[in-house]
């Protein structure tokens, strides 16, 4: 309700554009599931709906009779609507669960009308966890499941993670326990499955696993963090590398296959290349679960901090005034011992650029576009992903991509082995860093903004652009970087900056 409240509507309606968002946002919020099909980086065709959805394929009909019928193309979709597409998305992955589990009771000889006892399920229960979450033909899943020391290697925590399995056949005897499913009084005392009870479990698993998985991420972001002694939420690659080579097998993705998936922030003359660390922690390279339909991933932090920004505000668009106060007194949980407030009043930066993007808006922030979304970034560097325009990064996975995904040593030594580029100088700041050389003043918007903000916001990014570039020849430029002699134009790498 919060998401809902915040979207601009037409007589309460959202447009398709809108309806994929909210989707989207939803799953990510709620189990850190990404839809394949609906991620924001997916360019879409001129009705906004991907022509490679995942719906499309599997429920055309769906398609066709709901999604793209005359009314919802006229009139827009209800809350009832939105609420029917993530039911939908819900059923359709917990039908390709089904699938899967379908496969291992054939594979094992299991009739799926029979019920099966606890070692039984166990067996179905390991097999799809392998399954579920290793990318690769039948014959590689053989051999893993045929050899616990090499399933061990390729599988982090294996005997752990069967161990959140069993906690999940537990919470559902539980349930039967409180409450006996009707003529099913024999199977829960005797502790018999049906497949129907492994279905819900391996169900359970898929809603509840980025939450036991998220210890995970969080130590490696924390690693991250460590590196970064700025605070701009990025690190050097050399430093990336030579942590992979001395201390942390995890950080080996190839500078191509970075650049991919938008992990990489090429702008600076300090430190080019860094590792963008919310981008890199949220890409797909790290989503530990990779299926036909969607990918389990590292949770967004910035969607628990968005999320209490509309709870705030309520409506689709607010006041710089009114943002600033609100995320003035927000944290970001920077690691488990540090909380992070923005200080926006010593961040006069910041507040600048948050003007500048209400003043291509009639005075509001749009909270649903992409520059809103860069702010937040350079707000709370750590945890909200730097948004590129759509089109110019890629959801890929490493089996996706090829073998090239990985870094070979030479590319890691050669980069490690650049002293300046992994050591800058603490006595350097932010300003000196070009830390917000990446910003770009192009707005794209996630949901249909025309109705409220009336000109179009290609027309008021050419009078923004103007005024910038105006603001930028005089005063404005000079106060913000006084006293800096090695920050004038031509440190900024020929760029236009919004500051």
């Amino acid at each position: 309700m919060p998401m809902w409240r915040t979207l601009p509507k037409n007589h309460e309606r959202i447009d398709r554009r809108s309806l994929r968002y909210l989707a989207h946002r939803y799953f990510i919020k709620t189990s850190s599931l990404v839809v394949r099909g609906f991620e924001p980086s997916r360019p879409v065709n001129e009705s906004n709906w991907g022509v490679a959805d995942i719906l499309s394929q599997v429920v055309p009909a769906y398609v066709e009779s709901v999604l793209e019928s005359r009314h919802a193309t006229q009139h827009g979709f209800s809350l009832e609507d939105s609420i029917g597409m993530v039911v939908m998305l819900d059923q359709l992955i917990f039908d390709a669960e089904g699938s899967l589990l379908e496969k291992i009771y054939s594979n094992q000889g299991k009739s799926r009308q029979l019920a099966l006892n606890h070692n039984g399920l166990q067996q179905v229960l390991e097999s799809y966890m392998v399954e579920w979450m290793v990318e690769g033909d039948s014959e590689d899943i053989a051999m893993l499941l045929a050899n616990r020391t090499l399933l061990a290697d390729v599988v982090p925590h294996f005997e752990a993670l069967m161990g959140f399995a069993e906690g999940r056949i537990k919470t559902l005897q539980h349930a039967h326990d409180q409450k006996v499913p009707k003529s099913r009084g024999a199977d829960t005392w005797a502790r018999q499955y049906t497949f129907e009870d492994a279905h819900e479990i391996v169900g359970g698993i898929t809603n509840s696993f980025q939450s036991y998985w998220q210890s995970e991420c969080d130590t490696m972001k924390q690693a991250l963090v460590s590196m970064d002694t700025h605070a701009t939420g990025r690190i050097p690659l050399a430093k990336f590398y030579g942590t992979a080579i001395d201390t942390d097998w995890r950080f080996g993705e190839s500078e191509a296959y970075l650049r991919e998936l938008g992990a990489l922030d090429e702008s600076s003359n300090w430190a080019s290349p860094q590792v963008i660390i919310p981008n890199y922690v949220q890409s797909t390279s790290n989503c530990i679960v990779s299926t036909a339909h969607y990918l389990v991933c590292c949770m967004n932090e910035c969607e628990s901090l968005l999320g209490e920004i509309e709870v705030a505000v309520g409506s689709s668009t607010a006041s710089p005034l009114e943002l600033l106060q609100i995320v003035g007194n927000m944290t970001a949980q920077t690691t488990l011992d540090d909380d992070d407030s923005p200080d926006l009043a010593l961040e006069s930066m910041l507040a600048l650029q948050l003007q500048q993007v209400a003043s291509t808006n009639g005075g509001k922030v749009p909270l649903h576009g992409r520059l809103f979304a860069q702010w937040l970034h350079y707000v709370f560097p750590r945890e909200c992903p730097f948004p590129h325009k759509v089109g110019m990064v890629s959801a890929v996975t490493p089996l996706q991509y090829g073998q090239e995904y990985i870094a070979n040593d030479a590319e890691m030594k050669r980069y490690a082995s650049n002293a300046t580029a992994s050591n800058i100088p603490t006595s350097i700041d932010k300003e000196e860093l070009q830390w917000m050389s990446q910003w770009s003043p192009e707005e794209e918007f996630s949901v249909d903004y025309s109705a409220e903000l009336g000109m179009s916001w290609q027309a008021r990014l050419l009078i923004a652009s103007a005024g910038l570039l105006l603001a930028g020849l005089g005063t404005w430029g000079g106060v913000i970087h006084s006293g800096k002699s090695n920050a004038g134009p031509s440190s900024m790498n020929g760029r236009v900056h919004w500051v």
